[in-house]
């Protein structure tokens, strides 16, 4: 069976990865691939992050020890990896081996009404390096970092006017230096700034979890309603698949689409929560 429309269309790899004897993953709210293709998949399990080449050959596995919340996940350019946890209320950047570079946030401390960070859900660099958190169960924030971790400003409230937010879920950081946030529970995208200022927004979505941008400026949307959306930067639907009644079809959701990532093939990775060990490889035809 093929799934999409048009140049992005994708037949499903079900099952592709093999893990050690007696392992098993849990839901998996968050999948990445880094520079070398090398896939992480970061779940609530036993082994919280698991790292396989994309032929799902096992590597390695790392963050047993400190990683207790899967939530959001994101690699930056230098392949250093940074794992939102929810409940421990804490962002955590590491390398690609698991050594702890910096933590931001106070482990299991939430912070004061409106303040960094209260069940925080992803992250995103900017251009310059700067860090945007979108924060998240507890807040209806977004938070500017400094490269060190020094916090810059916060915006947004609850609500569903511009700026405001019920439930920021993502946030990405597009090629028109634009910040996207994942307004999930209003069903759109924001955009603004890298200053916060507000510039528009998309609408007519099924609570969108995470977006992933690639290198041809193309927007990819797991949608917690059961759907992937494909879009160009300006809002134009390109390719779709899923639908909110749900199917136990593989290559459709049934558990509710949270992580998104693409290798370096085209092919796309997606995670979801509500049902464990539910990740799927979409191949890209032609």
């Amino acid at each position: 069976m093929v799934f999409g429309q048009g140049t992005h269309q994708y037949t499903v790899e079900e099952n592709w990865w093999t893990l050690p004897e007696g392992w098993e993953f849990g839901w998996i709210p968050a999948v990445a691939v880094d520079s070398q293709d090398r896939v992480y998949v970061y779940s609530r399990s036993e082994h919280p992050m698991v790292v396989f080449d994309r032929d799902g050959n096992f590597i390695d596995s790392w963050g047993d020890d400190i990683l207790k919340d899967a939530h959001g996940i994101f690699v930056d350019a230098d392949d250093n990896i940074y794992c939102t946890e929810r409940e421990t209320h804490v962002i955590r950047k590491f390398t690609t081996d698991g050594e702890l570079l910096m933590t931001l946030g106070t482990p299991d401390v939430p912070g004061a009404e409106g303040e960094p960070f209260n069940l925080p859900t992803d992250l995103a660099l900017g251009p310059d390096g700067e860090m945007y958190i979108s924060d998240g169960y507890g807040n209806a924030r977004v938070h500017k970092y400094s490269p060190d971790g020094e916090l810059i400003k916060s915006w947004g409230q609850p609500g569903t006017g511009p700026g405001e937010f019920d439930l920021p879920h993502c946030v990405r950081v597009d090629p028109r230096n634009r910040l996207m946030v994942a307004d999930r529970e209003n069903n759109r995208i924001q955009f603004f700034t890298l200053d916060g200022e507000y510039i528009e927004e998309w609408g007519d979505l099924l609570q969108p979890d995470t977006i992933y941008i690639d290198d041809d400026d193309l927007v990819y949307i797991a949608e917690l309603g059961q759907r992937i959306s494909i879009m160009t930067l300006d809002g134009e639907v390109i390719s779709q698949w899923g639908s909110e009644r749900g199917s136990t079809v593989p290559g459709e959701f049934f558990a509710c689409p949270h992580g998104i990532w693409l290798d370096s093939h085209g092919d796309i990775y997606v995670g979801e929560v509500q049902a464990d060990a539910r990740l799927q490889k979409f191949i890209r035809q032609g």
